[in-house]
């Protein structure tokens, strides 16, 4: 059985300009231990796909089993404790808690699940020194760049060992070297642990280290 599968997901927005259809009929699935790159321009539905498969955004037709769970029929409550137990996220912008240190920021997650601080913090700082950040430990965001904050958010998406993580346009900020180090320590974590990755973007720079692409275009996966 597939980690992820879609079937006909459709998510429509209402907007002053008329109807979007955003998402157009999807029907995919992913196998735990894929590096796969969701790829397109601005517009295309990339976000909008990987909300969805989060769980961010009901779809308004379709299914989306996550082992074998449809995430579409769960309750608002029941979805977000789904989310916290299954899945990784790293957004664009970082999403990082300002007045949190990047030890604290990695094991936020571990908080809200009712984790030890003892537990989360040996947890947290053995994911910092996977991605290079241990001397780091104790400084907040605005004592970081750009690239060191996003792998922060790559520590913090893993810290409750979710079964994949989902990357929306995770370089989009980032300098060349900055993203080469970053997908780096992805591809390792996705080598040793079998971490699943699914990353929206259209960098260039992720499209070449992915091992799986799909185009999309349109709301619609193209050449399937």
């Amino acid at each position: 059985m597939a980690l992820i599968e879609l079937q006909n997901v459709v998510k429509v927005y209402e907007s002053q300009a008329g109807t979007v259809t955003a998402i157009h009929g999807v029907s995919t699935s992913f196998e735990e231990g894929e590096f796969t790159a969701i790829v397109g321009p601005s517009g295309c539905g990339k976000t909008t796909l990987l909300n969805a498969i989060g769980g961010l955004d009901r779809p308004n037709q379709g299914h989306i089993r996550i082992d074998g769970v449809n995430i579409v029929d769960l309750k608002d409550r029941d979805l977000i404790d789904f989310r916290l137990q299954h899945i990784g996220f790293v957004f664009q912008a970082y999403n990082l808690i300002p007045v949190l240190t990047a030890l604290e920021n990695t094991g936020f997650i571990l908080e809200l699940q009712g984790v030890s601080k003892k537990e989360r913090d040996a947890r947290a700082m053995e994911l910092l020194e996977a991605v290079g950040l241990a001397d780091r430990a104790h400084n907040r965001p605005n004592q970081l760049s750009g690239g060191q904050q996003q792998r922060v958010a790559v520590a913090r998406a893993l810290a409750s060992r979710p079964r994949f993580v989902l990357a929306d346009e995770p370089t989009a900020n980032l300098d060349s070297k900055s993203t080469e180090t970053l997908l780096d320590i992805m591809a390792a974590l996705n080598e040793k642990e079998k971490t699943t990755f699914i990353f929206s973007t259209h960098d260039q720079r992720v499209i070449d280290r992915a091992r799986r692409i799909l185009p999309l275009e349109d709301g619609q996966l193209k050449g399937l």
